[in-house]
């Protein structure tokens, strides 16, 4: 089963006095590039979330960021009085309005009350049912990234399966020309030695004709990339992603694929294997996403 490294994932949990939300995303990268951004007051949570991400998400570029909103008042907070004051009456400045107004300093407060950093915590311990909802809200927005990275890798299974079979029937078609080809070939010789008046020993002729032909037979190639080919389709269907063995398979193709265009010395051929080859280097374009 293939599976993409390229994900989403997006948690939320409301606690009595906050809102912990977590955004995970994913990209292609050789082994697991990990990125936290978690305030520092839940610092000491960074070390749990690398272990989790390591565990789960295996390899890949992966962006992580825990964001804590207070969305009520804590039980061992207090008002930062100065902050309000200078909110107030920053508020007052740029709406004309003075403190003696007592209608508008109540609504000035209510509104300074809701900006950031006005309720601080006496403790900057952190509670443990916070650091459960923080664990908790990353396990599951790392779910929903490994479901994303699941419907993508259906999509790249398709797009594999497409090319393979592309180049299946690209390798029947040479493997049908191939009948011919080395009938051709000294067919051709033949009456180019033919044509020379010098005699011709028929002995080392045809010992050197086989030679020539035993040159531009791929019949081993033929065999060894239809193998290759079909263990590619093999390896996809493992329950585990194998991106890196894909890979290795896929430089195999590329091995046979070269060796058949320069054997080939047939025009028809040749134009089969630069089919081939674009056909490959898609495959490999879109492993690099495969986990």
């Amino acid at each position: 089963m293939i599976t993409s490294m390229t994900g989403y994932g997006k948690a939320v949990q409301q606690l009595s006095d906050k809102k912990i939300t977590v955004e995970v995303r994913t990209l292609n990268s050789k082994n697991l590039d990990l990125n936290i951004r978690l305030s520092s007051l839940y610092r000491q949570q960074e070390l749990p979330l690398r272990q989790l991400v390591s565990k789960t998400l295996l390899r890949g570029k992966v962006d992580l960021s825990v964001h804590v909103e207070q969305t009520g008042v804590a039980p061992n907070s207090r008002i930062n009085l100065e902050l309000v004051e200078n909110y107030m009456r920053q508020m007052s400045e740029l709406e004309g309005i003075h403190f003696s107004n007592g209608d508008h300093k109540l609504q000035l407060l209510e509104i300074a009350t809701k900006f950031p950093d006005v309720f601080s915590q006496q403790s900057t311990d952190v509670s443990k049912e916070d650091i459960l909802a923080i664990e908790e809200t990353a396990k599951t927005a790392i779910i929903a990234v490994q479901e994303f990275r699941k419907d993508e890798g259906h999509v790249l299974e398709l797009e594999f399966d497409k090319r393979i079979s592309n180049i299946k029937y690209l390798l029947s078609q040479v493997i049908e020309e191939d009948v011919d080809r080395l009938a051709d070939v000294r067919t051709r010789l033949e009456k180019a030695v033919s044509e020379i008046k010098e005699k011709v020993d028929e002995n080392r002729f045809e010992q050197e004709l086989i030679y020539y032909l035993e040159k531009y037979d791929i019949t081993e190639e033929k065999v060894r990339l239809e193998n290759h080919l079909n263990y590619f389709m093999e390896t996809m269907s493992i329950p585990e992603s194998q991106g890196k063995k894909l890979a290795f398979i896929s430089q195999e193709i590329g091995r046979e694929v070269n060796t058949i265009g320069s054997k080939a010395n047939h025009a028809a051929m040749q134009q089969m294997v630069v089919r081939m080859k674009d056909e490959l280097e898609k495959i490999k374009e879109q492993l690099l996403n495969v986990l």
